[in-house]
C-alpha cells in the first residue's frame, strides 16, 4: 500500500495573485506548487498576455474574473484580500492604489499581511516609474542586451537581443524568497511586511558577476576573448570577427566540440584541480600532452614565480590551439551520447547541445520530474516545467499539480475562507529586525550558485560561516574573483574536512548551526555524511539545503552528473537558441543566466524549510537545481502539447525581437532603441510624430517602416515621443555606463533608497583593489531590516577565530595548521598577481 505524501510546506497559506505577464503569476505559481491556496485575478478581457505559458503560470490556482475598474470589482478584490495571508501584484507603482486597493492602508488594518509589489522600475525612480515596463524595456534599460556575449561584441553585434525573460525570472525568485522569509519571520513576530521587488533591481543583482568593476586587475585573469577585445578597441580596429574565429579564442576546456553523430558537445572544466586532467584522460590525450610539456602549476603563487610557461591554468595561445585541435579530433571518435555517459560517470562537467524541444521530451527530464505532465482544460495533456524548489520529504506530491481552474467570485472566497487563519498571535518589539536574525548557516558550497545563496541570506541577518578546503580545488579566478561578490557578509575558514582533525571541526560546526548548505549531487552528499540519516545523528534540528546541476524530485539517469550553469544551458536548449543553429551554439550571459537564480532558489528552499520547522518542528531538506530553473527562465516557450505550433522563438545573432512591435531598432544617434507594444497599442502610434501611418499598414511592412523611421532621429528624441504616447520603449543602455552613472562611495546603506540602479565603490576593500559592485537592494521591505554585507574577507581570515569558537585549544589549532588540516590562507596576496 502506497504511503500518503506528507503535507506540502505552505499548506494552509492563502494567496491572492493580481499579477499579469510573468513575474507576478510565476511568484504565485511557486507558492502554489509548495502547497499554498492561490486565487488568481484576471480582468474581464482575459489575461493581458495571451500565451499557452499561462497554463503553467496558473497551475494549482483558482482563476476568478474581476473588473478592478468598477466599484463592485474593487469590493470583490478587497474581500479576497481580507481572506489572504499574502497578496501579490506587478503593476506600475501606484496603479492598484489608484484603483482603490491601497497596500499601505490595508496593512494598517492587518499588520500580519505580507503584501508584495513587483513593478518594472522602483517606486522611488522618478524618471522611469511610469514607464510601461515590459520585459524587453526593463532589459534594455538595465544593460542586459549589452552583456549578452563578448563574442557577439567581437562579431560587431551589440546590443544583442534575447527572448529569455531574465528580469522576470530574477524578480520571481527575489519576490518568492522574500515572501517566504517574511512568512517564517511572521511565525515568530506575528508581523507581516510590505515588500517591493523592482524587476530592474532584480536583474541588476542577477548580473552582479557581470557588472563588477575591479581596479588594476592582473592580466592573468583576462581571457583571450577579453584581450582581443581590448586590442581592437585600443587600435580602433573593426569588430568583424566571424563566429568561427571567436570560437578559436575560447579556452579548450570551455567550448563545444562536434561528435561522431554530428551533435555538438559542450565541455566546461577549466579552473578546477582535477576536471581538466580527467577530461584529457577520458579523451586519451593526457599522457602525450604532459610529455610535450603541459604541467600543473601552483596558481596561488604570483605569476612571476611560476615554474612553467605552460600549465592547465595559464595556456599560451599556441597551446590553446594545440589542445583544441587534438580534442576536436578525439571527440569525432564517439557519439555525443557515448561522450555524455563517459564524462558523466567520469565526474567531468559536460553535456550535449540539445534544443528545448528535445529537453522537454528528454528521458532524464521526465524521470527526474524536471518536466511533468498536466491535464490542462484548454490544451489537454501538457508538458510543463516541474517544481523549481522542493523539500525532499514532500516533493513527490508536487509532481502532479492541479490544472488551472476558473471559478466564480463566490467560489474563490469560499475556497479561501474554508481554511482557518493560522497567523500567529505572538508579538515582539516592533523595532526593525532582519528576517533571519539569530539564524546560523554553515556554507560548504563553491563557485557561484551555492555561495550566492548564503550571501543573499546574510543581508537579512543570518550569520554565515563559509568552509573551504585547506588546499584549493579551484583557481583564483573562480574562488577569489567570484568571492568578491559572494563572500561578502561571511566568515571564512579553510579546513580539510576529510582529515581527522578537520572532520572533528566539521562535526562541531554542523552541531552548532541551524542550516547546512552544499552544492553537490547525491553521491557526494552521501559520501560527505550529509545524507538524511547521518545528518540526523549529527544535528537532528539542522535544515539541509542541496543544490546541483541535473537533480530533480526523483532520481534520473543523470542526477549524479557534475555540471555548471553553461552545461545546463547546453542541455536545455538555451545555447542553441542563442546561437541560432545546431552548428553554432553560444553561451548566453555566462554566470548571469542561471547561476544566481540557483542561489536565490536555494535561499527560497531554506526559507520554506525554516517556515515548516517553525510550524511543525520538522527539519526539512530543501532542494533545487539549475536544470529545474531552466524551466523558469524559458517559461514563455517551455511547454508542449498535441497541436503545438513550431518552436520558433527568436534565435540567433540576427534576431532583433519577436516582431515589428517588439524589436530592437537603430537610431540616427547610433544608439539602439527597443520598442515593446501589442496590437492593442496601435492607436497609440497614431499619436507619435513620424509614426502615424503604422496602424494602417500591413503587418509584413511594419518592420521596414519603423526601421527607416527610427533612423531619422536620435534615440533620446524617439524615447520622448514614444513615452508621451505611453508606448513601451527604452534606450539600450550599456551596463558599464549605468554603473558609472549610479555609483556612490560605499556608505553602509543597502541602496534601497537610490532608485532602480545603485552601485557602491569600496576604496579600501580588503583585496587591495578598488571595487564597484551592485548594491543588495532588490528586496525592499518596509518593516524588516536589510544589513549591507561587510566586504569579502580573504579566504581563511577567520579560520583561527572559528576553531576557537568550536573549543579547540591553541595547541590543537597549531597542530591543525602544522599538519595541513587547516589553513589561514591559500596565498600571500589576496588576489595572486
Amino acid at each position: 500500500m502506497q504511503m500518503p505524501h506528507p503535507p506540502l510546506p505552505l499548506s494552509g497559506i492563502k494567496v491572492v495573485d493580481f499579477g499579469q505577464y510573468v513575474a507576478g503569476p510565476a511568484t504565485a505559481m511557486i507558492l502554489a506548487d509548495l502547497g499554498a491556496t492561490v486565487v488568481h485575478v484576471d480582468p474581464p478581457s482575459g489575461p493581458l498576455w495571451e500565451s499557452p505559458a499561462n497554463a503553467t503560470l496558473n497551475r494549482n490556482k483558482l482563476i476568478v474574473t474581476i473588473d478592478l475598474k468598477s466599484d463592485e470589482g474593487v469590493a470583490q478584490a478587497l474581500a479576497l484580500v481580507g481572506e489572504a495571508d499574502i497578496v501579490i501584484e506587478n503593476f506600475r507603482p501606484g496603479v492598484l492604489a489608484r484603483l482603490g486597493i491601497d497596500f499601505t492602508a490595508i496593512r494598517e488594518d492587518r499588520p500580519e499581511l505580507i503584501l508584495v509589489s513587483i513593478p518594472g522600475f522602483s517606486s522611488n525612480d522618478q524618471l522611469r516609474r511610469e514607464w510601461r515596463a515590459f520585459e524587453s524595456v526593463v532589459a534594455a534599460a538595465s544593460g542586459v542586451f549589452s552583456v549578452m556575449s563578448l563574442n557577439r561584441t567581437l562579431m560587431g553585434i551589440d546590443p544583442s537581443f534575447t527572448p529569455l525573460p531574465l528580469a522576470s525570472a530574477y524578480g520571481t525568485l527575489f519576490a518568492a524568497s522574500a515572501i517566504v522569509l517574511a512568512l517564517q519571520a511572521r511565525e515568530r513576530s506575528g508581523i507581516g511586511d510590505l515588500i517591493e521587488v523592482p524587476l530592474a533591481c532584480a536583474v541588476m543583482e542577477g548580473l552582479a558577476y557581470n557588472s563588477i568593476s575591479i581596479s588594476d586587475l592582473p592580466s592573468r585573469y583576462k581571457s583571450q576573448t577579453e584581450i582581443e577585445l581590448e586590442r581592437r578597441i585600443e587600435n580602433a580596429l573593426p569588430m568583424d570577427l566571424s563566429y568561427e574565429s571567436t570560437r578559436e579564442l575560447l579556452n579548450p576546456f570551455c567550448r563545444s566540440y562536434k561528435c561522431k553523430d554530428g551533435r555538438m558537445f559542450y565541455v566546461l572544466c577549466p579552473g578546477h584541480k582535477h576536471h581538466p586532467i580527467r577530461c584529457l584522460k577520458v579523451l586519451g590525450l593526457y599522457d602525450e600532452l604532459v610529455a610535450e610539456g603541459l604541467a600543473e602549476e601552483d596558481v596561488y603563487l604570483p605569476a612571476s614565480e611560476w615554474q612553467s610557461d605552460v600549465s592547465f591554468d595559464a595556456l599560451p595561445r599556441d597551446w590553446v590551439d594545440k589542445i583544441a585541435e587534438r580534442m576536436k579530433a578525439a571527440f569525432l571518435g564517439r557519439t555525443s551520447t557515448e561522450w555524455e555517459h563517459l564524462f558523466g560517470e567520469g565526474r567531468i562537467p559536460a553535456a550535449p547541445q540539445r534544443w528545448l524541444q528535445e529537453w522537454i521530451g528528454d528521458d532524464h527530464a521526465a524521470s527526474a520530474g524536471l518536466m511533468i505532465k498536466v491535464d490542462d482544460p484548454t490544451y489537454g495533456q501538457m508538458a510543463q516545467p516541474g517544481p523549481m524548489v522542493w523539500l525532499e520529504e514532500s516533493g513527490e506530491a508536487m509532481l502532479n499539480p492541479a490544472p488551472r481552474k476558473w471559478v466564480t467570485f463566490d467560489q474563490a472566497v469560499a475556497a479561501l475562507s474554508a481554511m482557518p487563519a493560522k497567523a500567529p498571535t505572538r508579538r515582539l518589539a516592533e523595532e526593525p529586525n532582519g528576517w533571519l536574525d539569530g539564524v546560523r548557516i554553515l556554507d560548504l558550497t563553491n563557485v557561484v550558485a551555492g555561495p550566492h545563496s548564503t550571501s543573499y541570506l546574510a543581508r537579512f541577518g543570518a550569520e554565515v560561516i563559509k568552509i573551504d578546503p585547506a588546499s584549493p580545488l579551484y583557481e583564483p579566478s573562480i574562488t577569489v574573483i567570484y568571492g568578491l561578490n559572494h563572500l561578502r557578509g561571511k566568515r571564512s575558514a579553510l579546513v580539510d574536512i576529510s582529515s581527522s582533525g578537520g572532520r572533528e571541526a566539521f562535526k562541531r560546526l554542523v552541531k552548532s548551526v541551524d542550516v547546512v548548505v552544499w552544492n553537490a549531487p547525491d553521491r557526494q552528499v552521501k559520501r560527505m555524511g550529509l545524507d538524511r540519516e547521518n545528518l540526523k545523528d549529527l544535528n537532528p534540528n539542522a535544515i539541509f539545503c542541496q543544490l546541483d546541476c541535473f537533480g530533480g524530485v526523483r532520481r534520473g539517469s543523470r542526477s549524479d552528473y557534475l555540471g555548471y550553469e553553461n552545461n545546463v544551458q547546453a542541455a536545455t536548449g538555451i545555447m542553441l537558441r542563442f546561437g541560432g543553429s545546431s552548428e553554432t551554439p553560444e553561451d548566453h550571459v555566462g554566470v548571469g543566466t542561471l547561476d544566481v537564480m540557483g542561489g536565490l532558489s536555494a535561499a527560497l528552499g531554506i526559507a520554506v524549510a525554516l517556515f515548516q520547522k517553525l510550524r511543525t518542528g520538522q527539519a526539512g531538506r530543501a532542494r533545487t537545481s539549475l536544470s529545474a530553473l531552466s524551466g523558469l527562465v524559458q517559461i514563455p516557450f517551455c511547454y508542449d502539447y498535441e497541436g503545438r505550433g513550431p518552436f520558433h522563438e527568436p534565435s540567433g545573432p540576427a534576431s532583433r525581437g519577436y516582431d515589428a512591435l517588439n524589436c530592437l531598432y537603430e537610431t540616427a544617434s547610433g544608439g539602439s532603441l527597443v520598442v515593446s507594444a501589442s496590437e492593442r497599442d496601435l492607436p497609440r502610434f497614431a499619436e507619435v510624430e513620424g509614426l502615424q501611418g503604422l496602424s494602417d499598414m500591413p503587418k509584413d511592412c511594419r518592420m521596414s517602416f519603423l526601421a527607416e523611421a527610427f533612423l531619422t532621429n536620435s534615440a533620446e528624441e524617439w524615447m520622448s515621443r514614444l513615452r508621451s504616447a505611453d508606448i513601451g520603449a527604452a534606450i539600450c543602455e550599456d551596463i558599464a555606463v549605468l554603473r558609472s552613472k549610479h555609483t556612490r562611495i560605499a556608505d553602509g546603506a543597502p541602496g534601497t533608497d537610490q532608485g532602480s540602479y545603485s552601485f557602491s565603490t569600496l576604496l579600501n576593500d580588503p583585496s587591495g583593489h578598488v571595487l564597484t559592485q551592485v548594491d543588495p537592494y532588490a528586496v525592499r521591505p518596509t518593516s524588516a531590516k536589510i544589513y549591507p554585507p561587510l566586504p569579502a574577507e580573504k579566504y581563511g581570515a577567520s579560520t583561527r577565530q572559528i576553531l576557537r569558537s568550536l573549543h579547540f585549544s591553541e595547541r590543537e589549532i597549531v597542530e591543525l595548521f602544522a599538519t595541513g588540516q587547516a589553513s589561514e590562507s591559500w596565498s600571500r596576496e589576496y588576489l595572486p598577481s
